[in-house]
């Protein structure tokens, strides 16, 4: 059980670095088109010479893949170990000591799982969202102003990135605990830190979006 929790920290701290990076590359819309586009291929030329036209790119994506099934296959295993553990629930559904993030976690795990598939299908494939002939790729600027600038898209995202928010203020802080960096005497800072940090990722990542559909970046 020691080692799953291990894996679900060091693999969630893989998609914590990732989601932030993400979220700071997304926020170049605010600088025009030039610059976000710019990010993008640079994402794709990063490690020249040593590495070809996107190798690096997919290599990461291989590490984020492999993290992502190892995190999920042993969040399905702890759930089986604790059920198996306790087949019988407590009296009372009452607990002295959690969070609404806390007792979501799994339900919010899988909503940011379908809209992972969703956000490949849309923004990086363009294959669901766009009429045929307007996603151009490496084009971002163009392509997120066209599908943000559908009420409906926005506001899907907006939910999946309140999905994103709890499910990142209840894990950050259990994986400070996992690792051990957590002590009864930092707790509370840590536990605001955690907090400060998931609604940060949510501010971030709604505010193009937001600012899309808005008209205040067209």
């Amino acid at each position: 059980m020691v080692g799953k929790k291990v894996t679900m920290a060091v693999t969630g701290a893989v998609w914590v670095a990732f989601v932030i990076v993400h979220m700071a590359g997304n926020l170049k819309m605010f600088s025009g088109v030039r610059a976000i586009d710019a990010y993008a291929l640079f994402l794709r030329e990063a490690g020249a010479p040593v590495f070809g036209y996107g190798e690096l790119l997919w290599a990461v994506r291989i590490v984020l893949l492999a993290s992502l099934v190892l995190h999920i296959t042993a969040a399905a295993q702890l759930t089986r170990m604790s059920r198996a553990a306790r087949p019988i629930g407590y009296d009372t559904y009452r607990t002295i000591e959690t969070t609404f993030a806390a007792l979501t976690m799994r339900w919010s795990g899988v909503l940011i799982a379908l809209f992972l598939i969703f956000h490949l299908l849309h923004l990086s494939t363009g294959v669901v969202g766009f009429r045929p002939g307007q996603y151009v790729p490496l084009a971002v600027y163009h392509d997120m102003v066209l599908a943000f600038a559908e009420w409906p898209i926005t506001a899907a995202y907006v939910v999946a990135m309140a999905a994103l928010c709890l499910h990142l203020d209840h894990a950050i802080w259990s994986m400070l605990q996992t690792v051990g960096w957590s002590p009864a005497r930092r707790a509370g800072a840590l536990k605001a830190l955690s907090r400060i940090a998931a609604t940060a990722v949510f501010a971030g990542f709604v505010s193009v979006p937001v600012a899309v559909l808005a008209g205040w970046v067209r």
